[in-house]
């Protein structure tokens, strides 16, 4: 194979929604702090949902929307930092729920980066000719993970899933997955953790904000040279959906003017690994980007951790 491409996206949304007001009510802070400091306005909370939940019914739009049945996927990836089961894992869950037969089924975790890297896998298991066919899945409910006194935290996060049905490009083919550019920065991973058995996440904002608008536009331009496309030429940007300052910021410099940038985290808040193709699925749904059109995917967060690649827009 030359590689393989994605064929179909899917996304899914818990119905509550919380807003910067009913967050007002919980703890001390307002719509107008909120926005200033990170662009959100409100994000959904899943309750009687589990992860599980989320992440199927996001893979069950991905295959209906790509007119492919269960039994065509020989392969499921999970990225998410919020599984609470050891075993099984999210992906064999989820492929039971779908009613997969006997496929490769995994969890990835590099948190917020998570997506890119399950999508990147996914793309190098085509290439090896150990897949054909596989459901590459974001899903988080980071809800779980939230102290709700700790207005730094708890009005940032939102639960949600996204999926691609990823396919094998046929020899002589364009690839429609360009090469990852991915990789860490272990000694400051401590600048956003999830810890214990009853787990709470925690950050360092202001280090990684600086580390994410000063570090990650030449990592982004250099996903766009290995795919041999100038960042001028991109009719979209889908970053991770932390914060709508660093995404203003990166599109900025790598001066994407024309292109759809991606801004879902208004509405939806930061989902983790699940922003990235939650956010695509939207743009591709409302008609925004058109098949063939390269999107630059980039992923960042805990780790730290990133990866991003240019795709053909399903």
């Amino acid at each position: 194979m030359s590689g393989s491409r994605i064929v179909a996206l899917g996304h899914y949304q818990p119905p509550k929604v919380l807003t910067n007001d009913d967050l007002a009510a919980l703890v001390d802070t307002d719509d107008e702090w909120i926005r200033t400091r990170v662009g959100i306005r409100s994000r959904h909370i899943a309750e009687d949902e589990s992860l599980v939940d989320l992440a199927t019914e996001a893979a069950q739009k991905a295959l209906a929307n790509g007119g492919r049945t269960p039994a065509e996927i020989d392969l499921v990836v999970v990225a998410t930092c919020t599984a609470i089961e050891r075993s099984p894992n999210t992906a064999a869950a989820v492929a039971a729920r779908l009613g997969i037969r006997s496929p490769a089924a995994y969890d990835i975790n590099t948190v917020c980066s998570g997506f890119s890297y399950a999508l990147a896998t996914a793309d190098h298991a085509i290439r090896a000719g150990s897949a054909r066919r596989a459901l590459v899945i974001g899903a988080e409910r980071m809800s779980d993970t939230l102290d709700w006194t700790d207005r730094s935290t708890c009005v940032i996060f939102g639960d949600g899933a996204g999926a691609a049905l990823v396919e094998a490009q046929e020899d002589g083919g364009e690839a429609g997955i360009g090469p990852v550019v991915w990789g860490s920065v272990p000694e400051k991973g401590d600048a956003v953790v999830i810890t214990g058995w009853d787990p709470v996440i925690s950050q360092q904002g202001q280090s990684v904000f600086r580390w994410a608008t000063t570090q990650l536009a030449p990592l982004a331009r250099e996903a766009c040279e290995r795919a041999g496309i100038d960042p001028a030429e991109l009719k979209g940007f889908v970053p991770h959906q932390a914060n709508l300052r660093i995404i203003d910021a990166i599109a900025n410099k790598l001066g994407l003017t024309d292109a759809v940038v991606a801004r879902d985290v208004v509405d939806s808040g930061n989902t983790s690994a699940a922003s990235i193709p939650l956010a695509f699925s939207k743009l591709v749904e409302r008609g925004e980007l058109s098949p063939g059109d390269p999107v630059l995917l980039f992923g960042f967060g805990g780790g730290l951790a990133y990866a991003g690649q240019v795709v053909r827009c399903p």
